[in-house]
């Protein structure tokens, strides 16, 4: 998604704009619903975390406090991710089920639909080769489909970490990937 693409459809967010919300609700509904209802959720539950991320949204980005980088789309499904992971943390049935981060990306990040997944896959593995063996190890395990419970126990982390650890990996790797000369040209055709 360009720059200004993105500006209009936050401006609208902020707006109301009836057609702007419309269009970005189509748009992203499908992947919430999917992730939801695969992860012991219901329609219901889709819509009320679906609801309470555009509140959220809507108010961060009204504040004036919130800068976003990349798509408005990737942001707002995070969101929606973040809170029916902590829903399920309060309601104590959480089987830490991660989907892959090329699921998301290739959903959410619109700049990532220009570029086919052979490039995608190529600029991945150029950019993994090139960290430490224990990031490789644990990204590996993590695309496995293993828990963080054994992932920390595989690593030797407590499981906590092993939770913190990943997430500092896959933000390194998505910066590493960012600032690739061959990414911001695919990303800019």
């Amino acid at each position: 998604m360009n720059s200004i693409k993105n500006k209009q459809i936050i401006e609208g967010i902020i707006k109301g704009d009836r057609k702007t919300l419309t269009s970005f609700s189509k748009k992203n509904f499908p992947f919430v619903k999917k992730y939801i209802l695969q992860t012991k959720g219901t329609i219901e539950d889709v819509q009320d975390v679906f609801q309470d991320a555009l509140l959220l949204l809507y108010r961060k980005l009204h504040s004036g406090e919130l800068e976003i980088q990349l798509s408005i789309n990737s942001y707002f499904i995070g969101i929606c991710i973040n809170l029916w992971r902590n829903q399920l943390r309060r309601q104590q049935i959480l089987e830490y089920k991660e989907i892959p981060v090329e699921t998301i990306e290739d959903r959410t990040i619109s700049v990532i639909d220009a570029i086919s997944e052979e490039d995608q896959e190529n600029i991945y593995q150029k950019h993994k080769t090139q960290l430490c063996a224990n990031s490789k190890q644990l990204l590996g395990l993590f695309f496995e489909g293993k828990s963080l419970r054994d992932i920390a126990g595989i690593m030797g982390y407590t499981e906590g970490y092993a939770r913190k650890k990943k997430c500092m990996v896959k933000e390194k790797l998505i910066l590493m990937i960012q600032k690739d000369p061959v990414y911001q040209e695919l990303v800019a055709c």
